[in-house]
């Protein structure tokens, strides 16, 4: 299979897609072997083009794009993007067909107005993020454009949201609503969930319904009846929420206060009553009053756990560790750490195909 990208090579995103496919998938099969020491690695993929549900585009003197390969000051312009899903493709030639000649902001100079169009299509919402620099003396215009733009575009929900000139986040506190909400909604295994568009939500839905029912099948072939379950680095809640059923009580812990708010939001929303969400930093955990038998799933940044997670985690000795990794060199080095667990069972589901990224569930059963 040949690339489908007419800018592959150009653009930075994806860097595999003269690989076909089902070598990437096998390559990413060895380094999870490699990292995790366990062969039998269950691989589940979905589809390779059109999945991904956001893509933060900077607006340029052509239009929109992405920063060219290698050259960060460069944007490569794009009209549509393979590895987006439809929807998203839609919206972004609305967008590019509306703001023609945008006042963009330069990337070396610092200047301009315009900066990313944070593009999000889960499940059958959607939502725009015009990202501008806080410091424009064209604000109002570009404010002004964009409620324009509100009336006409298919979006449910468009936002303006401000970045000071020094700054490179496609995110902030500084934003407000045009359209619609900031809150975002996707449906997991017949749960509903919302998160904050200007929060962080796995980027490929199919995949991640696919993990979510994979993790739950794995709960409910153990003993869980009498247990409680600690989602660890839980955003809102997901895990928790989906395999609340199966255990006596859920907490799940999250640094991040607008996840939590969501979390609570959707504990309510899916009528949990075991489950209860709170605001607290990983490496904390020793603040925590945890009861045995525990169960843990943790699904950390890139960065992998902290190193007090990980040792206040060998203190708790939970009875089953599920790893939610989207690192296997920061999965590597932790699993190395937590040598009372023997691995059961390895996964890779490929959220991001034409890319070396991918995520990893590995579960480890406390020895005896």
């Amino acid at each position: 299979m040949t690339q489908q990208c007419p800018v592959f090579g150009k653009c930075g995103g994806c860097s595999t897609q003269h690989i076909p496919y089902e070598v990437q998938l096998e390559n990413k099969k060895k380094q999870l072997v490699s990292a995790s020491g366990f062969e039998d690695v269950k691989a589940f993929s979905s589809e390779p083009y059109g999945y991904r549900n956001r893509m933060d585009l900077i607006f340029h003197e052509g239009g929109l794009g992405f920063r060219f390969k290698g050259k960060w000051w460069k944007v490569q312009d794009i009209e549509q993007c393979p590895i987006s899903n439809p929807r998203l493709n839609e919206l972004i030639k609305e967008v590019r067909d509306f703001f023609k000649s945008p006042d963009y902001f330069d990337l070396k100079k610092h200047s301009g107005t315009f900066r990313y169009a944070v593009v999000r299509t889960p499940g059958e919402d959607s939502s725009i993020s015009f990202v501008l620099n806080s410091e424009s003396t064209r604000l109002g215009d570009a404010t002004e454009k964009i409620k324009e733009f509100a009336k006409n575009t298919t979006s449910n929900n468009i936002l303006i949201t401000r970045v000071p000139p020094n700054s490179d986040l496609s995110i902030s506190q500084d934003f407000f609503v045009v359209k619609g909400t900031e809150m975002l909604q996707e449906t997991y295994l017949n749960k509903k969930f919302q998160y904050h568009a200007q929060g962080f939500f796995q980027n490929n839905s199919a995949m991640a319904e696919s993990m979510q029912a994979y993790v739950h099948n794995l709960l409910r072939n153990q003993d869980t009846k009498d247990a409680n379950l600690l989602d660890l680095y839980g955003g809102v809640g997901t895990f928790g929420i989906i395999n609340a059923d199966l255990f006596k009580e859920i907490l799940i812990v999250e640094g991040d206060e607008q996840c939590i708010q969501a979390a609570n939001k959707n504990i309510e929303s899916n009528s949990v009553m075991n489950a209860t969400a709170k605001l607290l930093d990983a490496k904390h955990l020793n603040k925590l009053e945890l009861h045995s038998p525990l169960f843990v799933i943790t699904d950390p940044p890139r960065s992998g756990m902290h190193p007090k997670t990980l040792e206040e985690l060998k203190v708790l000795l939970p009875k089953v560790l599920i790893y939610v990794s989207c690192n296997v060199k920061e999965l590597e080095k932790d699993l190395n750490k937590l040598s009372d667990y023997e691995i059961k069972s390895t996964a890779l589901f490929d959220f991001f195909p034409q890319t070396p990224h991918s995520e990893s569930v590995i579960e480890l059963v406390r020895k005896n």
